[in-house]
């Protein structure tokens, strides 16, 4: 329960439980895991910062989260807490801040947007993306405040990035009950969804109405929890927005062309020259992460039977994720700002063609009708973007129509000013701030979005869909179109100058890409992931099971 400090003295101090500051116009919650004082805005409380488990650090490093214990005295809960260890160093990037953010090793803390007055109130939470490797909770495009004025709680969090996160190792199994070891960046989300499904009901929030969302490995990570049979129970909607559903490393074994998760770990030991687990235990965080970075270790979770049961494509195929409606979709310039992610341009337009052929076999023309040799600067930016979001967008959409569960699937094809001089239309995560409605809170290299009527009323528009979705499982906006479910006619929202409803968005793109990873699956050997078109590995033949 939400009350201002004045009146938590009294209550507190008959309680015995807490020694209390001087009063304070501030709005207390003395939630089970403890009391929290956090900050009043404009109709909007808001509590930065509250530990959600035990720091991981020391002997905690690389060990599943532990349940924080009950604090008694008023914890502040004005400023966020530190971001979890990533590398500092990205140049230009439209994505990066001014200056690093204050990290720690103990970083496990999350955020909480409550609208005043509320009572059981839906619960919205935000898992911030950045490849695994960087981001954090307190990155002002994600303020929750202007969600929570619609009547939403939000919830940001941190959890573990990088090599601290999601290493997997020998000798990490070997001290697992379970012997496994990874995943523990997913497993600080599962915690935080604990934590939310324990305490949210002291803010005024409904533990049985939790939406979690995130964006591009925010939304990998939406994905794992839906498979993960520890976050079962734990949420009730999904939100992914640009996932992708890649190939995944398993624990022991190499089934799809990449090294084992474990053996990725002996690896990277050897590269940092430490002699054992140990000697890796013992190194700088800060200096650990930025080493294993530049040695080229690539976080991602670990398919160990446990947290993670299979990879991603199985568990859909065999409708063993959790079966919840889902809002999912992707952008139409995902590659714009990611073009690490696309092939070079061929000279000309012969030499794509032949490589093509090689490499698609019976599967080049529809390989070259979707992506044709006519525009190859747009081809090569548009064969990566549907291998790695449009397919699995639509998957996802397929999979949970398939459950029985309403599925909402977008595609966000929005332009403006700064963005299309900058060849940057619809880039990769240029949704987030129409989203949240902090169009003037993006950091210091994104284009700047005008202050107009039609940003205004789009992000508006975004804004109440995805609130909406939160609070009933049906989008809807005020003055808005109706977005119909994905269902039998394909249907989805196409979010250009506003709101558009569409049929068959891309016809022949999910069924290419579908029958390219049914058939790599069948064979083996190889991943699927962003090496596509000119670069990707050879199409294995067609199979029985790929139709």
């Amino acid at each position: 329960m939400i009350r201002n400090f004045v009146s938590a003295l009294a209550a507190l101090a008959v309680l015995g439980c807490v020694h209390l500051p001087a009063a304070s116009a501030q709005p207390v919650v003395d939630a089970p895991s403890g009391p929290v004082q956090g900050e009043a805005l404009d109709g909007v409380n808001v509590f930065r910062g509250i530990p959600y488990a035990l720091p991981p650090t020391g002997w905690r490093r690389w060990r599943p989260p532990v349940t924080m214990t009950r604090w008694t005295q008023v914890r502040d809960a004005s400023r966020f807490g530190p971001a979890c260890h990533q590398p500092t160093a990205r140049g230009t990037s439209i994505y990066a801040g001014d200056s690093a953010p204050t990290m720690s090793e103990d970083c496990l803390s999350l955020n909480i947007w409550v609208p005043e007055h509320a009572a059981s109130a839906p619960v919205f939470v935000w898992i911030h993306g950045g490849a695994l490797t960087t981001g954090a909770s307190s990155e002002a495009m994600y303020d929750g405040a202007k969600m929570a004025a619609e009547g939403v709680i939000v919830v940001s969090i941190n959890y573990r990035l990088g090599v601290l996160g999601y290493l997997a190792h020998p000798e990490l199994s070997g001290e697992s009950r379970k012997h496994v070891s990874g995943n523990y960046g997913l497993l600080d989300q599962i915690e935080a969804l604990r934590w939310v499904e324990r305490n949210i009901g002291a803010f005024g929030g409904d533990s049985g109405n939790v939406t979690i969302a995130g964006e591009s490995a925010g939304a990998l990570s939406v994905m794992y929890l839906m498979a993960a049979p520890q976050a079962r129970g734990l949420f009730d909607r999904a939100i992914v927005q640009s996932g992708y559903m890649l190939s995944t490393p398993e624990l022991r074994s190499s089934r799809y062309g990449g090294p084992s998760a474990e053996g990725v770990g002996f690896w990277l030991q050897a590269q940092l020259g430490e002699p054992n687990l140990a000697g890796l235990r013992a190194m700088d965080a800060q200096a650990l992460t930025v080493a294993a970075a530049q040695a080229g270790y690539m976080p991602w979770g670990t398919i160990d039977g446990e947290v993670l049961p299979e990879q991603l494509v199985e568990i859909f195929d065999r409708g063993q994720q959790a079966p919840v409606p889902l809002l999912v979709g992707f952008n139409q310039g995902e590659i714009r700002s990611l073009r690490a992610l696309a092939p070079p341009v061929p000279a000309d337009a012969a030499t794509y063609e032949a490589e093509i052929r090689q490499r698609y076999g019976d599967l080049a023309d529809a390989f070259l009708a979707l992506y044709p040799s006519t525009d190859l600067a747009e081809s090569v930016l548009e064969a990566p973007r549907d291998a790695l979001y449009g397919w699995t967008a639509e998957r996802m959409a397929r999979r949970q129509t398939a459950l029985g569960q309403p599925a909402y699937l977008y595609l966000f094809d929005h332009g403006y000013p700064a963005a299309d001089t900058a060849d940057l239309h619809a880039f990769h995560a240029s949704e987030i701030p129409y989203v949240f409605g902090t169009r003037d809170r993006t950091p210091p290299r994104w284009p700047a979005i005008p202050e107009t009527a039609t940003e205004t009323g789009l992000s508006d528009a975004m804004r109440g869909y995805w609130t909406s979705f939160a609070r009933s499982g049906t989008p809807r906006a005020p003055g808005q179109v109706d977005w119909p479910a994905y269902g039998q006619a394909r249907r989805y929202m196409a979010f250009e100058e506003g709101p558009v409803v569409g049929e068959r968005l891309m016809p022949g793109m999910f069924e290419l890409r579908e029958t390219e990873v049914c058939r790599r699956r069948v064979a083996g050997g190889t991943p699927w992931n962003w090496a596509v078109g000119i670069v990707a590995a050879p199409v294995p033949p067609a199979a029985p099971a790929c139709r």
